[in-house]
């Protein structure tokens, strides 16, 4: 037990608000991979810092009227006090090292923090497989490889989970009768990583990547070294950076067709995009969706020939050209309301929809890769079938390859043969 981190109750934490002192009070629950992600990185921190700021934990689902009485809405959340208020930004979800330690250091002196943080130590893990990406592809290569007696740790900027963790509901995913929610299948995912053995280090900065030399550094003091490098960092889908978007990603905006079309029988759904994806989509979310409606920033649509003439023949396809999405906002009743602009006259007004698909295109997520690995025009690497790249001992798998389609069960396939390819090289 770390005698430098206290759990305490609603009770108790009324009386340490009283003394004025700098806090850091973690409000945790129970079975929240984002709760334990940050635990390691309270606890390395409070040896640091533990002498100047109080580290304090809450559980959560204990202390509920607290809870709302500080607003606090999910698990984890951070927040920091002094002098009896709360100070510095709240922090909450995927809770990076980084942010942390600018909460902390806020409530002190520069001259102090400087002095503090010469006391951190760097330091180096060995392994035999190091996983780059905690997606389906990159947890499968885990399990698989664990599983092998490897030792293997699996690194993610994000969260693990990838952006399967944001899909309303999968129903196509082998072994489940029912749709289930794309959270809960990457979380049975990570227990089953985890039980096999996988290190997880989630929601971490990534300061440096050497492929070649098999290192990378995470949070600025912790060199990870490596017999095999497994990239699975997948791809993300391109957002428009306008109000709401992010707000209601998952929660009435969809990027994957495939994923969410089945949950908009017979309503009104918007597609926003010309391209070959957009075209392409809309015309299978119309197997479901009453009515759909396409916005297009251009004066005619960009996809092929062939679609096109399919969307301009399909009854249930309507066209909004020369115009672009500027908010997105949610009714009380759960319904979209899209405010596009004119491009031509730069007038507003607003469409009303059930549901909205961007479709701006994907970008494969490779800029922490400054090395020569070798890609395609799109920016995806390119393996061979054993997904071996171009640098030796280096394989990548799933979203951020090049390949025909991007789904949970290919990136799982890609996550499987580079464990297996990388287990057997291992020695070479």
């Amino acid at each position: 037990m770390n005698e430098r981190i206290r759990y305490i109750n609603a009770a108790e934490f009324e009386e340490e608000i009283k003394k004025g002192e700098p806090i850091a009070l973690d409000f945790y629950s129970t079975e929240c991979p984002p709760c334990e992600a940050l635990a390691a990185k309270f606890e390395s921190l409070s040896e640091i810092y533990g002498d100047d700021v109080k580290f304090l934990k809450i559980f959560r689902q204990e202390n509920r009227p607290l809870a709302e009485k500080l607003g606090v809405t999910s698990s984890p959340t951070l927040i920091f006090f002094n002098n009896g208020k709360e100070v510095a930004e709240r922090l909450s979800g995927g809770i990076k090292r980084t942010e942390v330690v600018a909460g902390i250091e806020s409530m002190m002196t520069a001259e102090r923090a400087s002095e503090l943080r010469k006391k951190i130590v760097p330091v180096t893990e060995e392994c035999d497989v190091l996983i780059i990406g905690g997606g389906p592809a990159g947890i499968t290569a885990g399990i698989y490889s664990a599983q092998a007696k490897l030792k293997t740790i699996l690194v993610d900027i994000a969260l693990p989970g990838g952006q399967v963790t944001t899909t309303h509901m999968v129903s196509n995913y082998p072994g489940f009768i029912k749709p289930v929610e794309g959270f809960m299948l990457t979380h049975f995912m990570n227990e089953q990583a985890k039980e096999a053995g996988v290190i997880f280090r989630s929601a971490v900065d990534v300061s440096d990547v050497d492929l070649v030399n098999k290192k990378l550094i995470v949070d600025g003091f912790e060199t990870i070294t490596a017999k095999k490098i497994i990239i699975a960092t997948g791809s993300s889908y391109r957002e428009l950076g306008i109000p709401g978007e992010r707000e209601y990603k998952g929660r009435g905006i969809s990027y994957c067709a495939t994923c969410d079309a089945k949950y908009y029988g017979d309503k009104h759904v918007v597609v926003i995009g010309g391209g070959n994806s957009a075209v392409e989509e809309s015309l299978f979310i119309t197997k479901f969706a009453g009515r759909l409606t396409i916005v297009h920033q251009f004066d005619k649509l960009q996809a092929n020939k062939e679609a096109q003439e399919k969307a301009f023949s399909n009854k249930k396809i309507d066209f909004i050209f020369e115009h672009e999405p500027r908010s997105f906002k949610k009714q009380p009743d759960g319904s979209m309301i899209i405010e596009i602009e004119n491009l031509k006259n730069s007038s507003l007004r607003e469409i009303k929809a059930d549901g909205v698909f961007i479709f701006a295109g994907m970008k494969p997520n490779t800029g922490l890769f400054n090395e020569s690995l070798k890609i395609d025009d799109q920016g995806y690497i390119i393996t061979d079938a054993y997904m071996r790249t171009n640098i030796p001992g280096v394989y990548a798998a799933g979203d951020v390859i090049q390949k025909p389609y991007r789904q949970i069960t290919t990136s799982v396939s890609d996550g499987t043969i580079a464990a297996i390819t990388a287990e057997r090289e291992l020695d070479n």
